[in-house]
């Protein structure tokens, strides 16, 4: 079993916390930023989908 954290769910973590997609702790064009990167993605998207309903 993996100890290690999971890029994508930190970068979940990272839009929640409101920390910018700039802030991306993994290297440029690795496995790893593409994965923290789709993570932010998909909860910073899904905030400002909710932002544009009024809700």
């Amino acid at each position: 079993m993996s100890t290690d954290p999971d890029p994508f769910e930190q970068g979940e973590r990272a839009a929640h916390e409101n920390i910018p997609a700039e802030a991306n702790p993994y290297q440029d064009g690795s496995e790893q930023h593409a994965l923290w990167a789709s993570g932010h993605e998909r909860v910073a998207s899904a905030r400002e989908a909710g932002e544009s309903e009024g809700t």
